[in-house]
């Protein structure tokens, strides 16, 4: 029987992994979908390069479609562009979208709002799973990930560049939750049990924006 098609929302890091990780068996994923913008054509609060976000799905053997915005776009162009996106999936038969959402109720309803505007339908299989209890199955299960932006007023600078393990765990103040979800830090992946090698990038130094928000620049080789 075949498996119903999908798309994976992406943005390179550990949850939209794990979301993927705990659905591929139950669905056929077309291609991963990721947002960028400005004139480096980096991920959306992630700043990761769009050149390694291909790398990423050229591992994991999946293709990769882009959206690119401007910088800070209106809702108004973020919307357009999706739902131009979601139409010409739908078209093809591809009736799902998977996000890595964990409890983000207004972000959640959102996205099932555009899904069900046109006629496709939106999984969230992390939803409301204790955050710790998926960090910790992240991390077991071999993937590898390190901190690529922070939000200074919750987590000093130090943390960018940290891999995600058991170390850095513990070292998290109580205000932070376990997996970033309030927006505390992202993170990107380059190894783990679905990748067919590890993506190599290269350090850089560390910008700040909006006063708080610290970004690890990395790159790829070269």
């Amino acid at each position: 029987m075949d498996l119903p098609q999908a798309v994976m929302s992406w943005s390179g890091g550990k949850d939209c992994l794990s979301a993927l990780e705990m659905t591929v068996e139950q669905l056929q994923f077309v291609e991963l979908l990721t947002v960028c913008g400005g004139e480096d054509r980096r991920v959306s609060m992630h700043g990761v390069p769009l050149e390694l976000i291909r790398r990423q799905a050229q591992s994991l053997g999946l293709d990769l479609h882009h959206i690119e915005l401007p910088p800070f776009p209106p809702n108004e162009i973020y919307d357009s562009a999706m739902a131009d996106y979601l139409h010409s999936r739908r078209r093809r038969g591809i009736d799902t979208v998977v996000f890595g959402d964990i409890f983000l109720r207004d972000l959640r309803d959102y996205r099932e709002e555009r899904m069900n505007s046109v006629g496709m339908r939106a999984a969230f299989p992390l939803w409301e799973i204790d955050t710790r209890t998926l960090v910790k199955q992240f991390i077991q299960r071999g993937n590898r990930a390190l901190l690529v932006c922070v939000d200074g007023r919750v987590l000093d600078r130090s943390f960018l560049g940290r891999e995600l393990d058991e170390d850095l765990l513990h070292d998290l103040p109580d205000s932070c939750d376990p997996c970033g979800e309030n927006g505390e830090f992202h993170t990107f992946v380059f190894d783990g049990p679905l990748f067919n090698q590890a993506v190599a990038f290269e350090r850089g130094g560390i910008t700040t924006a909006h006063e708080h928000f610290h970004y690890l620049d990395i790159q790829a080789p070269r």
